[in-house]
């Protein structure tokens, strides 16, 4: 049956949607140009919201729904369910195997389920001590076990490593010979064999100051790429990453700190269950940056976790920050002042109702939510920085209000407002639409090339590596056999 979305303009669901049909024989990507839609998109589509889907005809009878912020939803659910303070070990939340049965529709599905999405092996392992990566699969798991009719994905590749990105792309192949596709992507990259139609949305701001997602255009594939919108998005995109970058610069200061600016010796981290990685020396000198490569659950996260301080057993590892050896009597407070950082933990974390600009504000103070008060030559900077990326009409929104794209932009900026000596970038893109991921890209690259900041970087989209940075730290093996970790630099 047709799925027709007709006079669709829904304040609950920020949508403006005149006509649109969208035949059994399609499969569509949703792309994202300047407006990240597709948390609320998929809400309406998969019939979460109940008022929107009253302009809608022909919805199948099981839909399948996976994005950033219901998986948000799902590590929320988990974190109010931790029974830590009951027990004699750890809570890390509900198993793998736990969570994709409660969805089948069918006892004998799980096991298929596990290996479609190679969770076989992590099919015991708590929800939170998963990867970004392992979550997303768990999540396409969970879809998957509706054995839905329609399935909406949005930016499914989002926190995959290459090898997991190429099994998806197969995978979705497969798929859409049973069962009808919806792909929200911000990625032209991202967009997999089988999809015949592509619709663009935009924002658009009314007279009341609210701001509406429209439909704005709709075509074949064919006509997709012959379509002149990406050399005019990448065009856009420049020009505001040198906007944010006059911006940064005309507030410099940095202090100065000794070589190394931060240094790993024999590195390790191990846990009941296994080992993670041992003897990673690592030294990072003034004016160098990097990027931390290798698959999804290898150890990325836990060594950036390690030099901020966040990780447990960094206090076990021979650590140098900023000329001071870690546990040497400096608060984490005082680690933290010179970095800056984005993650999808922080964005996990990042819970409290507090308005966008207080987002930016907190950026100063290293807090989840503002406490205390800021200066005046602190505000009037949010609210240049909210300006830059175009969120001024967003100053007293809250933050939970937001869609998932917007407030990782707000933690981006959170993270640059204060200029840090060290910025820590773990996924940063996640939930971007297109001008703000390729704005946030150039943007690193000219901090990267005029050494405003330090980068700490892990992407692992191929199209993502930045020009600037010409040092590496690679986990290299299996999750069978093991990683090693592997340093070295490259001349740019």
């Amino acid at each position: 049956m047709t799925i027709h979305i007709h006079h669709l303009s829904d304040p609950s669901s920020s949508l403006l949607i005149e006509n649109w049909q969208i035949k059994p024989s399609q499969h569509w990507v949703i792309f994202s140009s300047y407006s990240h839609c597709g948390s609320v998109l998929g809400k309406v589509l998969s019939g979460y919201d109940k008022v929107a889907c009253q302009n809608i005809e022909g919805l199948p009878d099981s839909i399948g729904w996976v994005s950033l912020s219901l998986q948000q939803d799902l590590l929320e659910k988990e974190l109010a369910e931790d029974d830590t303070d009951f027990m004699d070990r750890f809570d890390y939340g509900s198993s793998v195997e736990a969570l994709v049965q409660e969805e089948c529709v069918h006892d004998t599905q799980l096991e298929a389920l596990l290996v479609l999405t190679d969770l076989l092996h992590l099919r015991q392992r708590g929800f939170r001590q998963l990867s970004t990566g392992e979550t997303r699969r768990v999540m396409l798991a969970r879809a998957l076990a509706k054995e839905p009719e329609l399935l909406i994905l949005d930016e499914p590749y989002a926190g995959l490593d290459l090898a997991h990105q190429q099994s998806l792309s197969a995978l979705l192949m497969q798929l859409s010979h049973r069962m009808q596709l919806l792909i929200m992507t911000s990625r032209e990259d991202e967009i997999p064999q089988c999809i015949t139609h592509v619709a663009m949305f935009h924002s658009e701001i009314k007279k009341s100051g609210e701001v509406v997602n429209k439909l704005s255009d709709t075509m074949t594939i064919e006509k997709w790429h012959a379509h002149p919108v990406m050399a005019q998005l990448m065009a856009l995109s420049v020009e505001r990453s040198q906007e944010v970058l006059d911006l940064i610069k005309s507030r410099r200061y940095q202090p100065k700190y000794p070589d190394p600016l931060v240094e790993l010796k024999s590195g390790k981290v191990e846990y009941t269950d296994g080992l993670i990685f041992k003897d990673v020396n690592w030294r990072i000198n003034n004016g160098e940056h990097w990027q931390v490569r290798g698959p999804n659950g290898c150890g990325k996260s836990t060594l950036l976790g390690l030099i901020l301080g966040d990780h447990p057993q960094c206090y076990s590892n021979d650590i140098t920050l900023f000329g001071k050896p870690r546990g040497s009597g400096e608060t984490i407070w005082q680690v933290k002042e010179q970095i800056g950082v984005v993650s999808s933990a922080l964005h996990l974390q990042y819970r409290v109702s507090c308005s966008a600009v207080d987002v930016l504000l907190s950026g100063f103070f290293d807090s989840i939510g503002l406490y205390q008060k800021p200066s005046k030559k602190q505000v009037d900077l949010a609210k240049d920085w909210l300006a830059i990326l175009h969120m001024s009409e967003f100053e007293k929104i809250s933050f939970k209000q937001l869609d998932y794209g917007q407030q990782r932009l707000l933690l981006i900026g959170r993270a640059l407002i204060k200029q840090p000596v060290l910025l820590i970038l773990d996924e940063p893109y996640q939930g971007l639409d297109f001008i703000n991921r390729k704005l946030v890209m150039n943007t690193l690259n000219m901090i990267a090339q005029e050494n405003l900041s330090q980068l700490l970087y892990v992407s692992h989209h191929v199209d993502d590596a930045l020009p600037a940075i010409h040092n590496y730290v690679d986990f290299i093996g299996d999750v069978h056999k093991g990683y090693e970790v592997e340093v070295k630099t490259l001349q740019g």
